[in-house]
């Protein structure tokens, strides 16, 4: 059987899976613990705007930037607020904060008496239009953090996961001089993790792990942003990393080029994730045989609710998890945070890479994602904006 048609035979028994997992109570809803939904209730949403300043340049292949824009959203209902984020790096998303608020201005939540309707709530906001996943998964985050708090649980007790079981963060060095790189590389200590950006040429990326190397022996992830363009020059690379202490390979090629992607997963001697390839559950099936595994980030799925049917697609198909950030608040990174337990490797780094968080949220304890008891996504809005 060739490896084309051993593919496609995959991705169609993979298709029934990832519908059975669409189909399924995987986000589920919890027993309201005694707490009365108020049938006259209504949930009363605002939008803000907001500017993440970035604490050094950041670069990856083809885009540097020093501010990120990033949208919040915040839900009230019966005197509860949940909070929620969706982060708009410009290479990735392409949307802008005038573009989110017009289609967040179409969205009418008081329609609906009971927040707990997430899959009748979600699927409104999914079909008003095509796209604008950042925006709604900042309902989505905003919507889960609500509920947590009428519970009076943690997403990730809700979920039925082990907070125990969060996996060390990688922290992230972009494409930067040596000097900065071996700055960026210092201020890592902390983590025992690094993850570094590639994807500029061979003789380049290779002197931005060498002077990674000069300052640290930790384990590193490596993330080409679909910068390498054949599959023989990518396959040398990746054969070079594995001896420099690197532990996977985070979309070597560009997104669309999946026979050339399936050739290196074949011969790759670490595991490839699909980041850029990977944006919804759709998704899933296709990859499974061209990727080793699949990164997942809320603002490319639409939230918390569509991730949890990924992993449980991903788990069925035997491919590895990843839970990825861009740069966002402690809103947005913990929520991320609450999926940590189920994931083989974590990249939620977001919030440390700024300077102006807006919330406390989750920590990073000896380099470990550490979930807090608070209810819902376990954030606090900050008393003083900066």
């Amino acid at each position: 059987m060739s490896n084309i048609f051993r593919r496609d035979f995959l991705k169609t028994s993979a298709a029934v899976i990832a519908a059975a997992a669409a189909g399924g109570p995987l986000a589920g809803c919890a027993k309201k613990s005694g707490r009365t939904v108020r049938k006259d209730g209504k949930m009363v949403m605002k939008v803000t705007p907001i500017e993440l300043k970035m604490r050094h340049t950041f670069t990856i292949s083809g885009f540097s930037r020093d501010v990120t824009p990033s949208i919040l959203v915040s839900i009230t209902y019966d005197g509860v607020t949940g909070y929620g984020e969706g982060g708009l790096p410009p290479y990735m998303i392409g949307q802008t904060h005038e573009t989110v608020q017009k289609f967040l201005s179409k969205v009418d939540m008081s329609q609906f008496s009971d927040p707990f309707r997430l899959d009748d709530i979600l699927t409104y906001v999914d079909r008003i239009e095509e796209g604008f996943t950042c925006a709604k998964s900042a309902i989505d985050i905003a919507l889960h953090d609500l509920i947590g708090k009428l519970l009076g649980v943690p997403i990730w007790q809700w979920f039925g996961y082990t907070a125990s079981k969060s996996p060390n963060t990688s922290y992230t060095i972009g494409i930067d001089t040596e000097e900065v790189v071996r700055q960026k590389t210092k201020e890592a200590a902390p983590y025992n993790l690094v993850k570094v950006k590639l994807g500029i040429d061979e003789v380049t990326d290779k002197k931005l792990i060498e002077t990674v190397r000069s300052v640290t022996g930790k384990p590193l992830l490596v993330d080409a942003n679909q910068g390498w363009k054949t599959k023989e020059s990518a396959l040398d690379m990746i054969h070079w990393l594995s001896e420099c202490g690197v532990l996977m390979i985070e979309q070597p090629m560009p997104k669309t080029v999946f026979d050339d992607m399936a050739w290196i997963t074949e011969r790759s001697p670490l595991p490839t994730f699909a980041d850029e390839s990977c944006q919804r559950l759709r998704d899933v099936p296709r990859l499974h045989g061209v990727f080793n595994g699949i990164n997942i980030k809320l603002i490319k799925c639409s939230g918390l609710y569509e991730a949890r049917k990924m992993i449980a697609a991903a788990e069925a198909l035997g491919m590895k998890t990843m839970v990825g950030c861009t740069t966002e608040t402690s809103c947005a990174v913990s929520a991320a945070a609450q999926l940590s337990p189920q994931m083989d490797f974590a990249d939620l780094d977001g919030n440390l890479l700024i300077a102006n968080d807006r919330f406390d949220g989750m920590k990073i304890v000896d380099g470990k994602i550490t979930l807090n008891d608070r209810p819902g996504i376990g954030v606090v809005p900050l008393k003083t904006e900066n």
